[in-house]
């Protein structure tokens, strides 16, 4: 068994012609070659054959603060602020007004930013506003502050959300202390307002130990989701994007990059035009800097409707695809009958490693044409949602701490994923995640622990 604890991540670039694999990075997996791909626009690329770890020096400086009295005390992870980090040491850093922030980001997020609202609410509600029950729904400034006001006096929560942003505070969380390495450094970069919603989602993911990089919009609207549950378990989501619809490629966020080993690209981004030109410019400056990108699919109605702009990317640039079983099968153009393995499989012919979750029946990691398969951690499930996310941020943690085969990356992840499967909400709380740190440090290899990372130190299969 090869070790992915020392694997690195290269693309060869969209000049070089079709290659061959001459070595197999699992003992059981059989040679291949790279067979066509339907997209017509998609350049093939080497897998990998070493992974090198890192270690970071850090500086500090000046952290946002901030206040909200109406959202503050109603995030689904206001329950995890008392205990951030022990309580008393962020207690410490937030009086000081300062944060740790590092010369390199071990993981660097590229995402849509919205603050969740959600509540309870009756089917009555929902006809009295005219909505559909259990769709999503894009709306206009004018029809958010509709929905807002007729939730005034009931309960409900905001939290700094989204799917990205649930793996990076889960990863943050998971390397939140010294164990099998030094802490972790995850930062987020996208675009909220100059408003207090912008404010808001800040310093929430800063609570969690995730940096939020980018300067707010000047005049901007921070971008919202509204869900709502009733009693049946159905949710109805109304969407407004306010200046998450466009997150610019600067000068800031490229200088981010070149600092960054690991960038992670959240799929609903390419629903957003003027975004995937700044997906493009991210990837490719993170491949020119030996990084490693890796991409969530994220919707599959998203994955039909930009096919080819997501194959761009994934074929040119990424070491890591992170879907689920029907997210993988519209990446493959698959038929619902296909298997989740068979589109595993397929998708790593043309990405070094893809991880694919498939609900209660587990999950496969596909590496080179072959499909392993990871069983479900056991648990009572009390609520899925988030399960996908903190399963990808199992699979960043075991490659930053050096899980030496992939069936142990799997099995690390899947239990993360259990989790957060078990209670309500979709974050990691901080003692959920320091007790599976714990657990998961006889998986670790110190000694593959290296200072750098990156495509410079792959060798040619």
């Amino acid at each position: 068994m090869s070790f992915i604890g020392t694997m690195s991540f290269s693309i060869l670039p969209p000049t070089s012609p079709p290659c061959t694999t001459t070595k197999s990075l699992l003992s059981t997996v059989p040679l291949f070659s790279l067979s066509p791909h339907p997209s017509s626009s998609l350049k093939t690329h080497q897998i990998p054959t070493t992974y090198s770890l890192f270690s970071c020096s850090t500086r500090t400086m000046k952290a946002p603060r901030c206040s909200f009295s109406r959202l503050s005390g109603g995030g689904e992870d206001d329950e995890d602020e008392d205990e951030d980090e022990d309580g008393e040491e962020v207690a410490e850093k937030e009086e000081m007004g300062a944060s740790v922030v590092p010369e390199r980001w071990d993981v660097l997020g590229l995402g849509q930013a919205m603050v969740d609202f959600s509540g309870m609410v009756d089917d009555e509600f929902l006809e009295r506003l005219g909505l559909e029950k259990g769709t999503r729904k894009v709306v206009n400034h004018e029809e958010r502050g509709r929905v807002l006001q007729a939730m005034d006096g009931c309960s409900y929560k905001a939290a700094a959300g989204g799917s990205l942003s649930n793996s990076l505070v889960a990863l943050a969380r998971l390397g939140g202390r010294s164990i099998g390495g030094p802490p972790l450094n995850v930062a987020m970069a996208g675009s909220i307002g100059s408003d207090p919603l912008g404010s808001f989602y800040r310093t929430k993911l800063r609570r969690a130990n995730v940096n939020f990089l980018s300067a707010p919009v000047k005049d901007g609207t921070t971008g919202t989701v509204i869900v709502l549950t009733t009693p049946d378990a159905q949710r109805t989501m109304l969407a407004y994007q306010g200046t998450s619809s466009t997150v610019d490629y600067d000068a800031c966020l490229a200088s981010t990059i070149s600092k960054t080993n690991i960038l992670v690209v959240e799929g609903y981004l390419f629903e957003l035009p003027d975004t995937i030109r700044t997906i493009t410019k991210a990837c490719r400056e993170a491949h020119r800097n030996g990084s490693l990108v890796a991409v969530t699919a994220s919707d599959v109605s998203c994955n039909e409707r930009h096919y080819d702009d997501f194959w761009e990317i994934i074929g040119n640039y990424a070491g890591i695809v992170f879907a689920n079983s029907e997210e993988a099968r519209a990446l493959c153009h698959f038929s619902s009958k296909e298997s989740p393995a068979s589109a595993t499989r397929y998708l790593s012919h043309f990405v070094p490693l893809v991880s694919v979750t498939d609900g209660p029946r587990g999950s496969y990691i596909g590496i080179k044409g072959e499909a392993v398969y990871i069983p479900p951690s056991p648990c009572e499930p009390v609520d899925t949602c988030g399960a996908g996310d903190a399963y990808a941020s199992g699979i960043l943690y075991s490659f930053l701490r050096g899980v030496s085969d992939v069936k142990g990356m799997g099995t690390l992840a899947a239990k993360v994923a259990a989790t957060v499967v078990r209670q309500q909400g979709t974050r990691l709380s901080v003692h959920d995640a320091v007790e599976l740190a714990e657990s998961f440090a006889f998986h670790l290899n110190s000694s593959t622990i290296r200072s750098d990372i990156g495509s410079d130190h792959i060798s040619s299969l």
